[in-house]
């Protein structure tokens, strides 16, 4: 499988958190399966970060690359088909952090691991 974390998904992950699905612990453990996180994630988690909203144990410069390479998690850049993918989405979600990871999603073709129902209403695959 090839799977897309949400960025909850990821920060569940590093603290090995009970909000984590058995859906998405079996993906995680499974050393065939190719996970990825977005460097969308990466940037929702700086910005947070920076505006207080978001503690970390370090800086995210240096806890996002750290916890990806201890899940063995494979960076995902942001293209431009992806991006542009966003004009054909329909307006189901609002948070424009979580309708990049579905254009992604549908460009790659990754499941999205994410316990959010709303971006289940997207023609995407998701597990949770």
């Amino acid at each position: 499988m090839k799977a897309l974390l949400d960025t909850c998904t990821f920060l569940w992950a590093t603290l090995d958190d009970p909000k984590l699905s058995a859906c998405a612990r079996d993906v995680l453990r499974d050393p065939t399966n190719e996970i990825y996180l977005s460097a969308v994630s990466a940037w929702e988690m700086a910005a947070k970060y920076r505006a207080g909203r978001l503690p970390l144990p370090e800086p995210p410069h240096r806890f996002v690359p750290k916890y990806r390479e201890l899940l063995r998690v494979r960076p995902l850049d942001l293209a431009e088909g992806a991006a542009l993918r966003a004009s054909q989405l329909p307006d189901i979600h609002r948070d424009p952090f979580d309708r990049m990871l579905v254009c992604q999603a549908l460009v790659h073709g990754l499941t999205l691991l994410t316990p959010d129902p709303s971006i289940a209403r997207y023609p995407v695959l998701v597990c949770w």
